[in-house]
């Protein structure tokens, strides 16, 4: 059992070092969970999605590109991208209750590479800023300001993309791959040689999992959850 969580469950995040959970889930649920989850050793997962997040002012913040940075006046620390400052923020909130032991797990982040005619900032380049640059961040074991040389396991969403999903057009364009399995754009998953491990009831994976544990250099795995009582493993790098 998973329990991923949206960054909406923090009532402050901005700057990083005063994160906090939203009154009344903080310690009615969140403290439990974060309890449990020290005595079973397993991490707190969450999904920080800068794409969710920038404006026209902050995108090269979100993106990992150069940028003047936000400084923190709490801690003196001067964040150079979004992504290690929504860490951060949850690390923080997390210390408050009395859990920085707990480790973090990065369940979901992404962006989208096609969108509606407004949105100007989802396309292709956009898409492989991010999550090419996210991939160089995780591999650099550099963690984030408040937790340094930390390794956070890492999934990107998504795979594949989603054509028949309602809502936003972006909403259907965070894969990989499209449902035919051609590549939108390829951000190293297709490096080295791979092949296909068999998974029932499901045509494709779902999931793209970058990890740099245990590991003498950088490895990436594929998941396939849909159709499937358990994950089962259906691509890898070698």
């Amino acid at each position: 059992v998973s329990t991923p969580h949206s960054l909406g469950i923090l009532s402050a995040s901005e700057p990083p070092s005063i994160g906090r959970f939203r009154r009344g889930y903080d310690r009615v649920i969140l403290k439990p969970l974060l309890n449990f989850l020290r005595t079973t050793g397993a991490p707190f997962m969450i999904n920080p999605y800068p794409y969710f997040g920038y404006t026209d002012k902050t995108l090269n913040y979100a993106l990992f590109k150069p940028n003047q940075g936000v400084f923190d006046n709490n801690t003196g620390i001067t964040y150079t991208n979004m992504f290690q400052a929504q860490l951060d923020a949850v690390y923080s909130a997390m210390k408050l209750l009395g859990f920085s032991d707990v480790d973090i797990v990065v369940a979901e982040t992404g962006w989208p590479s096609v969108g509606d005619p407004d949105q100007t900032a989802v396309n292709v380049e956009n898409a492989l800023s991010y999550n090419g640059n996210l991939i160089k961040l995780v591999n650099s074991n550099a963690g984030t300001p408040l937790m340094p040389n930390k390794t956070f396991d890492t999934y990107i969403f998504s795979l594949f993309n989603e054509d028949l999903k309602p809502g936003p057009t972006a909403e259907r364009n965070f894969g990989l791959f499209k449902p035919d399995m051609t590549m939108v754009y390829d951000v190293g998953q297709c490096n080295s040689c791979a092949y296909f491990y068999g998974t029932s009831n499901t045509g494709h994976p779902s999931t793209y999992f970058y990890s740099t544990s245990n590991t003498d250099h950088p490895c990436t795995y594929f998941y396939s959850t849909s159709n499937t009582d358990h994950p089962g493993t259906s691509y890898r790098n070698r």
